[in-house]
Protein backbone atom coordinates (compact mmCIF):
# COMPACT_ATOMS: atom_id res chain seq x y z
CA UNK A 1 0.00 0.00 0.00
CA UNK A 2 1.70 3.49 -0.63
CA UNK A 3 1.68 6.11 1.64
CA UNK A 4 -0.69 8.43 -0.31
CA UNK A 5 -3.28 5.11 0.33
CA UNK A 6 -2.07 4.72 3.87
CA UNK A 7 -2.62 8.22 4.47
CA UNK A 8 -6.16 8.84 2.99
CA UNK A 9 -7.35 5.70 4.92
CA UNK A 10 -5.62 7.18 8.51
CA UNK A 11 -7.64 10.44 7.72
CA UNK A 12 -10.63 9.37 6.97
CA UNK A 13 -10.97 6.25 9.87
CA UNK A 14 -8.98 7.98 12.57
CA UNK A 15 -8.25 12.26 11.80
CA UNK A 16 -11.51 13.12 10.66
CA UNK A 17 -13.96 11.14 13.63
CA UNK A 18 -11.78 12.76 16.32
CA UNK A 19 -11.00 16.58 15.29
CA UNK A 20 -13.77 18.36 16.60
CA UNK A 21 -13.15 17.10 19.77
CA UNK A 22 -9.40 17.77 19.26
CA UNK A 23 -9.82 21.22 18.88
CA UNK A 24 -12.65 21.73 21.11
CA UNK A 25 -12.12 20.08 23.91
CA UNK A 26 -8.01 20.40 23.60
CA UNK A 27 -7.45 16.33 23.94
CA UNK A 28 -4.95 15.27 22.40
CA UNK A 29 -5.38 12.76 19.12
CA UNK A 30 -3.73 9.71 20.43
CA UNK A 31 -5.70 7.77 18.30
CA UNK A 32 -4.85 9.27 15.11
CA UNK A 33 -0.79 9.22 16.23
CA UNK A 34 -1.48 5.72 16.50
CA UNK A 35 -3.34 4.91 13.29
CA UNK A 36 -0.18 7.12 11.83
CA UNK A 37 1.86 4.60 13.43
CA UNK A 38 0.02 1.49 12.52
CA UNK A 39 0.07 2.20 8.68
CA UNK A 40 4.21 2.98 8.71
CA UNK A 41 3.62 6.70 8.47
CA UNK A 42 5.44 8.05 11.49
CA UNK A 43 8.07 5.89 9.99
CA UNK A 44 7.55 7.49 6.49
CA UNK A 45 11.45 9.11 6.65
CA UNK A 46 12.84 6.81 8.19
CA UNK A 47 15.58 4.24 6.39
CA UNK A 48 13.95 0.86 4.74
CA UNK A 49 17.17 -0.50 6.50
CA UNK A 50 15.23 -0.08 9.72
CA UNK A 51 12.06 -0.83 8.27
CA UNK A 52 11.11 2.35 7.64
CA UNK A 53 9.60 3.63 3.61
CA UNK A 54 12.57 5.69 3.18
CA UNK A 55 11.15 8.65 2.23
CA UNK A 56 12.03 12.40 2.43
CA UNK A 57 11.06 15.89 3.25
CA UNK A 58 8.99 16.05 0.19
CA UNK A 59 6.72 13.10 1.32
CA UNK A 60 6.74 14.42 4.66
CA UNK A 61 5.22 18.14 3.58
CA UNK A 62 2.52 16.10 1.87
CA UNK A 63 1.33 14.48 4.83
CA UNK A 64 1.45 17.22 7.13
CA UNK A 65 -0.42 19.67 4.50
CA UNK A 66 -3.42 17.05 3.88
CA UNK A 67 -3.61 16.23 7.46
CA UNK A 68 -3.48 20.05 8.38
CA UNK A 69 -6.68 20.18 5.73
CA UNK A 70 -8.29 18.22 8.95
CA UNK A 71 -6.69 18.68 12.21
CA UNK A 72 -4.23 20.82 13.24
CA UNK A 73 -3.54 19.38 15.97
CA UNK A 74 -2.66 16.40 14.24
CA UNK A 75 -0.64 17.95 11.59
CA UNK A 76 1.75 20.27 14.40
CA UNK A 77 2.49 16.71 16.11
CA UNK A 78 3.93 15.13 12.53
CA UNK A 79 5.34 18.41 11.72
CA UNK A 80 7.71 18.17 15.44
CA UNK A 81 8.21 13.90 14.95
CA UNK A 82 9.12 14.22 11.59
CA UNK A 83 11.82 16.97 11.99
CA UNK A 84 12.55 15.38 15.19
CA UNK A 85 13.12 11.98 13.05
CA UNK A 86 15.08 13.45 10.69
CA UNK A 87 18.06 14.32 13.54
CA UNK A 88 17.34 10.70 15.13
CA UNK A 89 17.69 9.34 11.68
CA UNK A 90 21.15 10.49 11.02
CA UNK A 91 22.53 10.22 14.53
CA UNK A 92 20.07 8.32 16.15
CA UNK A 93 20.41 4.34 17.44
CA UNK A 94 19.56 1.72 15.18
CA UNK A 95 16.39 0.33 17.97
CA UNK A 96 15.38 4.00 18.01
CA UNK A 97 14.92 4.32 14.29
CA UNK A 98 13.43 0.46 14.41
CA UNK A 99 10.72 1.51 16.53
CA UNK A 100 9.50 4.61 14.95
CA UNK A 101 9.46 2.46 11.95
CA UNK A 102 7.87 0.07 13.64
CA UNK A 103 5.50 2.91 14.18
CA UNK A 104 5.87 2.28 18.41
CA UNK A 105 7.89 5.79 18.90
CA UNK A 106 6.84 9.52 18.56
CA UNK A 107 9.06 11.86 18.46
CA UNK A 108 9.01 15.86 19.59
CA UNK A 109 11.70 18.33 19.41
CA UNK A 110 12.76 20.33 22.96
CA UNK A 111 14.57 23.28 21.69
CA UNK A 112 13.29 26.57 22.68
CA UNK A 113 13.75 27.93 26.02
CA UNK A 114 13.03 31.50 25.42
CA UNK A 115 8.53 32.56 25.90
CA UNK A 116 8.89 35.42 23.04
CA UNK A 117 6.52 34.57 20.62
CA UNK A 118 4.59 31.37 18.95
CA UNK A 119 6.64 30.75 16.26
CA UNK A 120 10.56 29.25 17.02
CA UNK A 121 13.13 31.80 15.36
CA UNK A 122 16.35 30.81 14.47
CA UNK A 123 18.02 32.46 17.64
CA UNK A 124 16.20 30.30 20.00
CA UNK A 125 17.11 27.32 18.01
CA UNK A 126 20.75 28.32 18.07
CA UNK A 127 21.60 29.53 21.71
CA UNK A 128 20.29 27.62 24.57
CA UNK A 129 20.45 28.10 28.44
CA UNK A 130 20.58 24.27 29.14
CA UNK A 131 23.35 23.08 31.05
CA UNK A 132 25.04 19.66 30.17
CA UNK A 133 27.27 18.53 32.84
CA UNK A 134 28.91 15.16 32.85
CA UNK A 135 29.68 12.97 35.84
CA UNK A 136 31.54 9.12 34.06
CA UNK A 137 28.94 7.64 31.51
CA UNK A 138 25.85 10.20 33.09
CA UNK A 139 24.75 13.70 31.84
CA UNK A 140 22.84 15.77 33.71
CA UNK A 141 20.22 18.19 31.57
CA UNK A 142 18.92 20.98 33.52
CA UNK A 143 16.63 23.04 31.70
CA UNK A 144 12.80 24.99 31.22
CA UNK A 145 11.88 23.69 27.91
CA UNK A 146 9.13 25.82 26.17
CA UNK A 147 6.36 25.13 23.38
CA UNK A 148 7.08 21.49 23.10
CA UNK A 149 4.47 20.24 20.99
CA UNK A 150 3.81 16.29 21.97
CA UNK A 151 4.85 17.24 25.60
CA UNK A 152 3.86 14.19 27.85
CA UNK A 153 2.42 12.12 25.12
CA UNK A 154 5.50 11.60 22.74
CA UNK A 155 8.24 8.72 23.73
CA UNK A 156 11.41 10.83 23.14
CA UNK A 157 12.71 14.09 22.49
CA UNK A 158 15.61 15.63 20.52
CA UNK A 159 16.52 18.15 23.26
CA UNK A 160 19.16 20.87 23.25
CA UNK A 161 22.15 21.90 25.76
CA UNK A 162 25.60 23.80 25.86
CA UNK A 163 28.26 21.36 24.95
CA UNK A 164 29.92 19.74 28.04
CA UNK A 165 32.30 21.64 30.27
CA UNK A 166 31.89 25.15 27.81
CA UNK A 167 28.96 28.02 27.77
CA UNK A 168 29.17 28.50 24.39
CA UNK A 169 27.76 26.55 21.07
CA UNK A 170 25.16 23.42 21.03
CA UNK A 171 24.29 20.06 21.66
CA UNK A 172 21.87 17.71 20.81
CA UNK A 173 20.64 14.72 23.01
CA UNK A 174 17.82 11.86 22.85
CA UNK A 175 15.99 12.87 26.08
CA UNK A 176 13.32 9.57 26.43
CA UNK A 177 10.41 10.50 27.99
CA UNK A 178 9.81 8.16 30.66
CA UNK A 179 13.51 9.88 31.98
CA UNK A 180 13.26 10.52 35.89
CA UNK A 181 12.66 14.27 36.81
CA UNK A 182 11.45 15.18 33.61
CA UNK A 183 7.69 17.28 34.61
CA UNK A 184 5.02 18.37 32.70
CA UNK A 185 1.91 20.12 34.25
CA UNK A 186 -0.96 19.15 33.85
CA UNK A 187 -2.87 21.87 31.63
CA UNK A 188 -0.63 23.02 28.48
CA UNK A 189 0.00 26.27 27.18
CA UNK A 190 -1.90 28.38 25.73
CA UNK A 191 0.31 28.19 22.19
CA UNK A 192 0.10 25.67 19.73
CA UNK A 193 -3.16 24.23 17.99
CA UNK A 194 -5.72 22.99 20.85
CA UNK A 195 -4.88 19.32 21.39
CA UNK A 196 -1.48 19.00 20.37
CA UNK A 197 -0.44 19.19 23.96
CA UNK A 198 2.11 21.90 23.57
CA UNK A 199 2.99 22.72 26.88
CA UNK A 200 6.60 23.21 29.31
CA UNK A 201 8.98 20.11 30.01
CA UNK A 202 10.92 20.79 33.29
CA UNK A 203 14.35 19.05 33.89
CA UNK A 204 15.64 19.68 37.16
CA UNK A 205 18.04 17.39 36.08
CA UNK A 206 17.01 15.02 34.17
CA UNK A 207 19.76 12.34 34.13
CA UNK A 208 20.58 10.73 30.35
CA UNK A 209 23.25 8.13 29.18
CA UNK A 210 26.67 10.00 28.14
CA UNK A 211 25.56 7.79 24.95
CA UNK A 212 22.41 9.86 23.95
CA UNK A 213 24.16 12.83 22.67
CA UNK A 214 22.81 13.28 19.15
CA UNK A 215 26.19 13.89 16.81
CA UNK A 216 29.64 14.87 18.38
CA UNK A 217 29.26 17.04 21.60
CA UNK A 218 28.98 20.92 20.47
CA UNK A 219 28.74 19.40 16.69
CA UNK A 220 24.41 20.68 17.25
CA UNK A 221 24.78 24.20 16.05
CA UNK A 222 25.61 22.57 12.33
CA UNK A 223 22.48 20.18 12.63
CA UNK A 224 20.47 22.74 13.56
CA UNK A 225 21.23 24.94 10.44
CA UNK A 226 21.15 21.89 8.05
CA UNK A 227 18.65 19.67 9.15
CA UNK A 228 16.04 20.85 11.88
CA UNK A 229 15.37 24.40 10.40
CA UNK A 230 14.95 22.90 6.87
CA UNK A 231 13.05 20.32 7.71
CA UNK A 232 10.83 22.85 10.43
CA UNK A 233 10.42 25.50 8.37
CA UNK A 234 9.16 23.31 5.10
CA UNK A 235 6.63 21.50 7.57
CA UNK A 236 5.61 24.69 8.91
CA UNK A 237 4.75 26.31 5.62
CA UNK A 238 3.10 23.10 4.72
CA UNK A 239 0.32 23.15 7.71
CA UNK A 240 0.54 26.87 7.78
CA UNK A 241 -1.08 28.14 4.59
CA UNK A 242 -3.59 25.73 5.29
CA UNK A 243 -4.81 26.94 8.52
CA UNK A 244 -4.85 30.52 7.54
CA UNK A 245 -7.08 30.11 5.67
CA UNK A 246 -9.39 28.19 7.68
CA UNK A 247 -8.78 31.22 10.70
CA UNK A 248 -9.91 33.56 7.67
CA UNK A 249 -12.59 32.41 6.17
CA UNK A 250 -13.86 31.39 9.98
CA UNK A 251 -14.52 27.97 9.51
CA UNK A 252 -13.36 24.61 10.80
CA UNK A 253 -11.47 22.20 8.96
CA UNK A 254 -13.49 19.25 7.61
CA UNK A 255 -13.52 16.26 6.15
CA UNK A 256 -13.89 16.73 2.22
CA UNK A 257 -12.89 15.39 -1.14
CA UNK A 258 -10.48 17.89 -1.30
CA UNK A 259 -8.94 17.43 2.06
CA UNK A 260 -8.60 13.77 1.27
CA UNK A 261 -7.00 14.68 -2.41
CA UNK A 262 -3.09 14.69 -2.55
CA UNK A 263 -1.51 18.20 -3.12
Amino acid sequence: MSYRTALAEVLTRAVAPCAELTGTEGRFPRGAVTAFGATGLLGLTVSTECGGAGLGLPEAAEVVTRTARICPATAAVLRSHYTAVAVVESYGSPWVRGEIAAGRHLCSLALVEEDAGEQETEVQLLMPRCTAVRSGGVVALRARKRRVVAAGEADSYVWSSRPLGTPNGLSLWGVPAHAPDLFVPARPDSTGPPGSATSTVFADPVLVPAEAGLGADGDGLDIVLRTVLPWLLELRAAAGARARHFAAVGVRPALTAESLAPS
